[in-house]
């Protein structure tokens, strides 16, 4: 699809919320999906930590 100016890109022949609002939650969800396991990974790391600083004792 060919646009005049930046303006008619955003606005995508006048369905512009629509696409952008797609975009916007598509990227949500993407970083949704790398963030989680990340937090998981490091709640994991600190409970075995201190799991294994209270064995020691």
């Amino acid at each position: 699809m060919y646009f005049d100016s930046f303006a008619s890109f955003i606005e995508m022949g006048g369905h512009g919320p629509y696409v952008w609002a797609c975009y916007a939650i598509a990227v949500l969800v993407v970083v949704f999906n790398v963030w989680s396991p990340l937090r998981i990974r490091k709640n994991f790391i600190v409970d075995m930590k201190r799991r294994l600083r209270r064995e020691a004792k």
